[in-house]
């Protein structure tokens, strides 16, 4: 319960600071700016893979520091954000750190409309576009699927939820295949039959819990580790 209470907090923040004044920070640029100076900073084998993407990611080093440490992962994941938000701070918060991966994992907010009404069109978009600066900047993107969710706690009136997610992730799936990307199928590996993320793996039906986490890693690293140059 108090995860679910910190991400629903979290979700309610972000949404309300996309109503906020025009100079507020929508996109949280400021979030890992002083970090970003010293992960730049750092060998590139120790900033050589960075995790793109909302809550499930900013939350991930948390639960499973292990998976972590002295691995070169950089996480760069804030709660509550959907991909318009990642396409604003993705210079700051991955161009610039030059890694030689990104994995890219957002959807679930847009989905749950935290800032805009949902479109996949846009929301898939916004991740071709994330892809297209990655390639651009030399870095390998690596995309993940959005995680499996029946509905959404702190929006309940957002309908059709499992449909509107298997869509996108199709759709990025084929994406994937069609430009030779590494895709990450999270969704498979922890959904129900009804399309929900599964009891084990999660307290509040929408972010993972460590054993959660320990599925997404065991699919996650052979990807990588089978990337060119890794």
């Amino acid at each position: 319960m108090k995860l679910k209470a910190l991400v629903l907090a979290s979700a309610m923040a972000c949404t309300s600071a996309a109503a906020a004044a025009p100079n507020s920070d929508w996109a949280q640029l400021d979030r890992y700016a002083a970090a970003n100076d010293s992960v730049a900073a750092l060998p590139q084998q120790e900033r050589r893979v960075v995790l793109m993407g909302n809550s499930i990611t900013d939350f991930w080093p948390g639960m499973r520091p292990d998976f972590f440490a002295g691995s070169g992962f950089v996480g760069r994941g804030i709660s509550g954000q959907t991909t318009y938000q990642f396409l604003v701070r993705f210079r700051e918060d991955v161009v610039s750190l030059s890694p030689q991966i990104v994995v890219i994992n957002g959807g679930t907010n847009d989905v749950a409309e935290n800032t805009h009404t949902y479109s996949e069109e846009r929301t898939f978009g916004n991740i071709v576009s994330m892809v297209q600066l990655a390639r651009a900047a030399g870095i390998t993107p690596v995309l993940g699927s959005v995680l499996p969710a029946s509905h959404f706690y702190w929006n309940p009136q957002v309908t059709d939820v499992p449909a509107k997610i298997r869509a996108l992730n199709a759709r990025m799936a084929a994406y994937a295949e069609a430009e030779g990307l590494a895709y990450v199928d999270y969704h498979s590996a922890l959904t129900d039959a009804e399309g929900a993320l599964r009891s084990e793996y999660s307290e509040d039906g929408v972010h993972p819990n460590a054993e959660g986490y320990a599925v997404m890693e065991a699919l996650l690293l052979p990807v990588l580790e089978g990337l060119p140059g890794q």
